[in-house]
């Protein structure tokens, strides 16, 4: 059997006796399960791999152990997977983000964890559990440099698109913008990978590439080999809010329904009238070659949640420089507003987020089949049910256990309006025939039926 013994790295160094012996309790039962299959898919870092049991399958015999000293824990591998080794030893980058799954799943998100705690509908809770997580994990770095940009896409995009997101990582990287992406594949990975060369020709040494994830997708999306911070957060609502409130500038490439369901939360909260007054530059962008994808989603946001919605971002298509100038252009504006209102240059405390943004989402059938897919309802609600029913295809897509559901039960069936399920439908339907849905090469066989 093969054996390994790390040293704790990080925020996980210098624990107290009690700290430990917290630690040691949460590692058991459902938990401990969570975070051996978190942890296996992080010694995939860098795999190009949608599909949870190509990582599971071949590992039954994988374990992980918490091995308590006086001074702190190690960590115990078990036939670990060979494709986290180099000569023999394991990989720096991987051992780091293991001690940050410890971290994030035993340590403060044994707290947190929907899988243990029934969250409180509190906003204000649910944002500091957000806080918290991030403040543990030393996300939050009080630089006030205002320079984090979060690029949001799909894992699935050909070459041309992959090529376009690393020369706007690039173009950012030059203007010493750092980088927060979902940590995996495709265009979560491109800006990272471009953005590196920039911060190198400018000698900047202190770039940052964060990934944040959540347990279910990290399985199906292991961290790419740029991330130097991950965070795994609780849950796709946190995972979410962290993203929206440590960016100072959002980007968006193409992606599939994952990519709709980002675009839908961060709409749907940015509708709000208490959050008018935010400066947050939304870029959508991409090749020429993907100008009719942008088309469709801006004709889908329109029919769906009006113009008022379309103002809130910008279309630049095969211009890297210009989204990176656009970006550069609004960090005066967005230091002058946080200044002015009192709110963190790091954590953007004075965003309003409506407690159907924040509630996490469990995508069962019944759950897919009552969601209120209607137009007679305000804006907001109508982009918190979207992003909804786009998130329970995400899951039925790469999710372990939503997957399960659907080769027990069917497809989930989404019900609604006949003039939004037809726009639904259409829409999902291009995302399968420019094969966003899955890797490149992969047959796509659709989790969800819309009733016409």
């Amino acid at each position: 059997m093969q054996k390994i013994q790390l040293n704790p790295v990080g925020t996980m160094s210098l624990l107290s006796q009690l700290e430990v012996d917290l630690l040691n309790q949460s590692a058991n039962g459902e938990l401990h399960k969570l975070f051996r299959n978190c942890c296996l898919a992080v010694l995939y870092s860098g795999a190009e791999i949608d599909n949870s049991e190509s990582i599971f399958a071949p590992h039954r015999d994988f374990n992980i152990n918490l091995i308590i000293r006086e001074r702190g824990v190690k960590i115990e591998l078990l036939n670990s997977p060979d494709i986290a080794f180099v000569d023999g030893e394991l990989i720096q980058g991987v051992h780091e983000h293991l001690f940050s799954a410890l971290r994030d799943l035993l340590y403060t998100g044994a707290k947190y964890s929907a899988q243990s705690l029934n969250f409180p509908s509190d906003s204000n809770f649910i944002t500091h559990s957000v806080f918290d997580m991030l403040r543990h994990a030393q996300a939050i770095t009080c630089s006030a440099e205002l320079n984090m940009v979060v690029c949001w896409g799909g894992h699935s995009i050909g070459s041309t698109e992959y090529k376009y997101t690393k020369e706007v990582g690039y173009q950012l990287g030059l203007r010493r913008l750092n980088i927060c992406t979902g940590c995996g594949p495709g265009a979560m990975k491109g800006p990272m990978k471009g953005a590196t060369i920039g911060h190198a020709k400018q000698r900047y040494k202190t770039g940052r590439y964060l990934g944040l994830t959540e347990p279910g997708i990290i399985a199906a999306e292991p961290p790419n080999a740029i991330v130097n911070e991950l965070v795994i957060m609780p849950d796709i609502e946190k995972r979410l809010e962290a993203f929206i409130r440590l960016s100072h500038a959002i980007v968006i490439f193409p992606g599939g329904a994952g990519t709709a369901e980002e675009l839908l939360y961060l709409i749907g909260i940015m509708l709000d009238e208490k959050n008018s007054q935010q400066i947050l530059p939304i870029i959508l962008t991409g090749p020429e070659q993907s100008k009719a994808y942008f088309e469709s989603i801006d004709q889908f946001i329109g029919a769906t949640l009006g113009s008022e919605a379309q103002k809130l971002y910008e279309i630049v298509v095969g211009e890297p420089s210009k989204v990176a100038k656009i970006i550069k252009s609004k960090q005066q504006q967005i230091r002058d507003y946080r200044k002015q209102t009192g709110d963190s240059y790091d954590f953007n405390w004075s965003l309003k987020i409506a407690p159907q943004f924040q509630t996490p989402f469990d995508p069962t059938h019944e759950n897919m089949a009552q969601l209120n897919l209607h137009f007679d309802q305000p804006k907001t609600e109508l982009a918190a049910a979207l992003r909804q029913a786009f998130s329970g295809i995400v899951a039925g897509n790469v999710k372990a256990d939503s997957v399960k559901q659907i080769e027990r039960n069917g497809p989930f069936q989404l019900n609604g309006e006949p003039k939004l399920m037809a726009m639904m439908d259409n829409l999902l339907e291009s995302f399968v025939e420019q094969q966003r849905m899955k890797l490149p090469g992969s047959n796509y066989v659709p989790c969800y039926q819309i009733s016409k």
